[in-house]
């Protein structure tokens, strides 16, 4: 017999999921694609000045992991390209 699981929801995203009932289309739909992408870009924009400026991460770094095969295995990758986001 298969074993049921329980997911847990966090407040996060019990709030987007009652806040998905109002989204009825396509286009709504779209839009908050496009509000997340830009969301999460900034974000990710910010981190990155910060490793910049902190020196975490300079222009010897990027051209590391551009020479880098990022469709490798996650575990090779892993060890490669040390989390810094």
């Amino acid at each position: 017999m298969a074993e049921l699981r329980t997911t847990v929801f966090t407040p996060t995203q019990i709030h987007l999921l009652k806040m998905f009932q109002y989204m009825k289309t396509e286009k709504e739909l779209i839009e908050l694609k496009n509000l997340l992408f830009h969301y999460y870009s900034q974000k990710m924009d910010e981190r990155l000045d910060e490793l910049w400026d902190n020196g975490v991460l300079d222009q010897k770094r990027l051209d590391e992991i551009n020479k880098m095969d990022l469709h490798q295995s996650k575990k090779i990758r892993a060890r490669q390209i040390p989390l810094i986001l």
